[in-house]
């Protein structure tokens, strides 16, 4: 196993270079490729002479013959000569084929290949007026020339596709292809060959000699082939290197069976001897300039304890043993930027720990296990800036991130493992000192190699994980939640990183360690009862954490020109800002008052948003902005719901006035915005307040103990001002914004203003509108002077050019449809509250009732029938005409059944009374004008 992966980690530490060879050879071979390109001759351009040899035929013979050929038919005949018998396509005489144009296999148009004629047998006589079959097209030479004869282009073989690049088998195709192969399969194949014939010579009972003597002469070849591959280092550099990480790869086998198969050595010896080796190698390494064989070197280090375990799970050896390892790596780093060693030393150690700690750890081994936790994590700590030490002066930006964040973040998490248990109480007090204490590290460290030229990013690492520390200690100092927060923070500054470095396994693990934050952190809500202060507990700080490590990865995106990355994270921020809102007016702020604490907490959000939206605008911003202001209508009717109304319940009135003020302040800091978020922010806006105000008046008149009457009116009074400010005062209502900027949303405002007036309008005529503690009048009610204010509004809208032109040239139809259903429904209502009738399903089919519509309807059609005749409005005249033909039809049909009864009578008498009338007055209606004759 370790020699399989030696050969893999070879093949990827030579891979850039030689990449970066072969791009170089086809760059300098380019020039000369396009070249010859361009001096090769296509088939096309070979044969187009020959093509614009042949002239075009004019004469109309030949072009009837091409017309033949092409249709299969005979010659065509001249008048009044007999048509002969056409030939087929193929046969045109007997025993004559004329074989179809072939067509050239190359790209472009068809050449007609010329085919021999054959002579034809002998035989009778063609008839007269047969002709033979034409010659092909490219056959036919004009006189004078000689002809040519046009060669196909030769066929192209057909390019395939690239198959897919597949890194692994071109790792493998490159590791046999590329370098010294045959020392490299035959060191594999050594290997398999020398344990394989031990195997059979062991199973045959071949080797009298004793196993010890048998080991001992795999080592010395071993050790031979190592002086060998020493001595040829400069003059065979691969095939030395790869003799020598086999050669010590035999000798730690022939250790690890010595002491794990036979056992003839204790585990100390052979601890030694795997150590010793394991240090050779690393120095040959190191004075050979081998990062293949170093790799090789370490990974045997960190698995020899694992191989040469006994079991005992002394964890101070363990540790003492990986430390000297690490100091290895530190001062290799030192002198040499390998990264993958640094990577894999990190990797091992703080894997191989954790495995431990959590198989084996106990709160009685913190004061042996604390020290090599320290070290390690000063190891890795030195390592980056050693790194950054070794890298060229223009490159020193390159930033290892996995070690920079990791270290602290896995550091941190074993060290909350190691308290745990071992403080007094449950205390985490001892961990946000760490905390902190890490913050001041960080940034101390972020201070001095800002100073130093070269070092900006890693100094601004620093910075950054000093802050989210020294932040972080709040939180820890009040609960133990912390992993999702120093998950989140570690997250954020892997995203600025890989956005700084434009490298996306970054961005990625950043975006990942966020998301295993919001986990972490929704896993220890259980414990959401320690929580004993708003805001300042450990839920709340880590939900913030979170939200600010979503915001801060967006606002990085965006500087960087990756808006299409900034929104999500901006998202995942909002979400986490609003789960604190809720979740912490849930948890701490009395039922009644809870929809108005997050209504202040909407304004706030949404203002918020304004105020970088005017610095920095986003249009997620803006939109913010607009979830805010949409937010505020069910959290009214929550109010509504818990205290009757929006302003009560002691907060409910000082709730909107903060939000009245924010929001204004909102809209203005969208004033400039042209974006879609600051006008669907405004519009919301404008919707809201009546709203708002309709619950409120409503309240208002029950409160009051006012009739229904007064309650409609006030329920419509916010929208009958909200449609007359947009008809007549559009500055008013565009404020603070600019009232060209908004203007754009003056009709749909009038059409949702109308249509709810329209509804509310319909409703109203269902019911009957008392207006205690008043007496009723007809239209002098509340209710009613509602209603006719809404229709002359709807009528001065239709005659404006906000209006739709449909419903502009619908304008007399609706004011008179309207007119009619008020004034039947004042009708019914003069018959509820003057004839002592209830309310109620029995009320039309009162006789009182019933008389009451068909003498008003009567009275409107004579009207209308009188005032057409006398200003000659035809239209006028046939509605009137229309409503007394309703009205009879309802004498017939509904009147009649109140015949014996007084009511009744009155009402056949009174149509029958205004119909002679009409009578008199205007029996006919006036005449078609001059334009509408026309139009007729």
């Amino acid at each position: 196993m370790p020699v399989l992966l030696i050969v893999a980690l070879v093949s990827l530490a030579g891979l850039k270079q030689r990449v970066a060879a072969l791009e170089q050879a086809l760059a300098a071979r380019a020039p000369a490729m396009r070249q010859d390109e361009s001096a090769r001759p296509s088939a096309f351009h070979a044969a187009a002479p020959a093509a614009r040899a042949a002239p075009e035929e004019t004469d109309e013979r030949t072009l009837a013959e091409r017309m033949r050929d092409q249709a299969g038919s005979g010659p065509t005949p001249a008048a009044g000569v007999p048509t002969p018998k056409a030939a087929s396509p193929t046969t045109d005489a007997p025993g004559t084929s004329v074989t179809p144009p072939e067509m050239s296999p190359a790209a472009g148009p068809a050449v007609p290949r010329p085919q021999p004629v054959p002579a034809p047998p002998p035989g009778p006589a063609s008839p007269a007026g047969a002709v033979p079959p034409p010659l092909p097209a490219a056959a036919r030479v004009p006189r004078g020339e000689a002809p040519s004869a046009v060669s196909p282009a030769p066929r192209q073989p057909r390019r395939e596709a690239p198959a897919a690049d597949n890194p692994v088998l071109r790792m493998v195709k490159r590791w046999f292809t590329v370098g010294n192969v045959p020392v490299k399969i035959g060191v594999l194949v050594l290997l398999a060959g020398v344990a394989a014939l031990l195997k059979y010579a062991s199973d045959q009972g071949l080797f009298v000699l004793p196993m010890e003597l048998r080991l001992a002469g795999v080592a010395a070849a071993a050790l031979g082939a190592l002086a060998f591959a020493w001595r040829r280092r400069d003059s065979n550099r691969s095939f030395a290197l790869s003799l020598q990480g086999g050669a010590i790869g035999v000798l730690l086998l022939v250790v690890f069976a010595a002491f794990k198969l036979y056992g003839m050595i204790d585990a100390g010896p052979a601890f030694a001897l795997s150590v010793m080796l394991v240090a050779g190698m690393g120095l040959l390494a190191v004075l050979q300039d081998a990062k293949a064989l170093a790799v090789f070197a370490l990974l045997a280090g960190f698995l020899a304890p694992i191989w040469l375990s006994t079991g005992q799970g002394n964890h101070v050896a363990l540790f003492s043993y990986y430390a000297l390892l690490n100091a290895a790596i530190v001062a290799i780093a030192w002198f040499k930027a390998w990264r993958i060693l640094n990577l894999l030393g990190f990797a091992f150690t703080f894997g191989i720990g954790t495995v431990w700690g959590v198989g084996a750890y106990l709160p009685g081994k913190y004061a042996s296990t604390q020290p090599f936790l320290a070290l390690f994590f000063l190891f890795y700590l030195a390592v980056p800036i050693l790194f950054a030490r070794r890298r060229p002066e223009g490159r020193r930006d390159l930033v290892d991130g996995c070690l920079v964040f990791g270290t602290p973040l896995v550091a941190f998490a074993l060290q909350a493992g190691l308290l745990q248990g071992v403080m007094a109480g449950g205390s985490r007090l001892p961990l946000a000192f760490c905390a902190l204490g890490l913050g001041v590290l960080y940034a101390g460290l972020a201070w001095a190699l800002l100073r130093r030229a070269g070092y900006t990013v890693l100094g601004q690492s620093y910075a950054i994980l000093a802050v989210g520390f020294a932040t972080l200690a709040v939180p820890l100092a009040l609960s133990a939640r912390a992993t999702a927060s120093v998950f989140a923070l570690e997250g954020a500054g892997l995203v600025w990183l890989g956005l700084r470095q434009g490298r996306w396994l970054p961005r990625f693990t950043g975006a990942l360690l966020q998301l295993l934050a919001a986990v972490a952190l929704l896993a220890g809500l259980d414990a959401v009862g320690a929580d004993a202060r708003a805001l300042f507990n450990p839920t709340a700080m880590g939900m913030l954490l979170i939200a600010l490590a979503g915001l801060a990865s967006a606002w990085a995106a965006r500087a960087h020109g990756q808006d299409g990355l900034a929104l999500p994270f901006y998202l995942w921020g909002l979400a986490w800002w609003a789960g604190l809102c809720v979740h912490e007016v849930q948890r701490f702020v009395e039922a009644a008052v809870r929809p108005d604490a997050l209504l202040a907490m909407a304004a706030l959000s949404g203002w918020i948003a304004a105020e970088v939206q005017r610095r920095r605008p986003a249009p997620a911003l803006a939109f913010t902005v607009f979830a805010a202001f949409l937010a505020a209508a069910p959290l009214a009717l929550w109010q509504d719901a818990v205290h009757a109304h929006p302003f009560g319940g002691g907060y409910g009135a000082l709730a909107w006035v903060a939000f009245a003020a924010l929001g204004l302040r909102s809209l203005g800091c969208l004033r400039g915005d042209d974006d879609g978020g600051a006008g669907a922010a405004q519009f919301v806006w404008w919707l809201l307040w009546p709203c708002v105000l309709s619950m409120e008046g409503h309240w208002l008149a029950a409160d009051a103990g006012l009739g229904q009457g007064w309650q409609v009116a006030l329920v419509m009074l916010p929208w009958l001002a909200l449609a007359a400010l947009g008809l007549w005062r559009w500055s008013w209502l565009a404020f603070p914004r600019e009232e060209e900027r908004a203007a754009r949303l003056r009709v749909p405002v009038l059409w949702l203003a109308f249509a709810v007036l329209a509804a509310a309008w319909l409703a109203a005529l269902t019911r009957p509108l008392p207006p205690a503690p008043l007496a009723w009048l007809p239209w002098l009610n509340p209710g009613e002077l509602a209603q006719l204010l809404a229709l002359a509004l709807g009528v001065a809208w239709l005659g404006s050019e906000h209006a739709p032109a449909g419903l502009q040239r619908a304008r007399i139809g609706v004011l008179a449809l309207g007119g009619f259903l008020l004034l039947s429904a004042t009708t019914l209502r003069g018959v509820h509250y003057w004839g002592g009738i209830g309310w109620n399903a029995g009320l039309l089919s009162s006789s009182l009732a019933q008389t009451s519509l068909t003498v008003v309807w009567s009275v409107l059609g004579v009207l209308g029938w009188i005032i057409g005749s006398r200003r000659g409005r035809r239209g006028l005249w046939l509605a009137g005409a229309v409503l007394m033909a309703v009205v009879l039809a309802k004498l017939v049909l509904v009147d009649r059944s109140h015949l014996g009864n007084l009511t009744g009578i009155v009402s056949f008498m009174a149509y029958g009374v205004l119909c002679t009338i009409v009578g008199y007055l205007a029996p006919a209606p006036p005449r078609l004008t001059a334009v509408e004759e026309a139009q007729a």
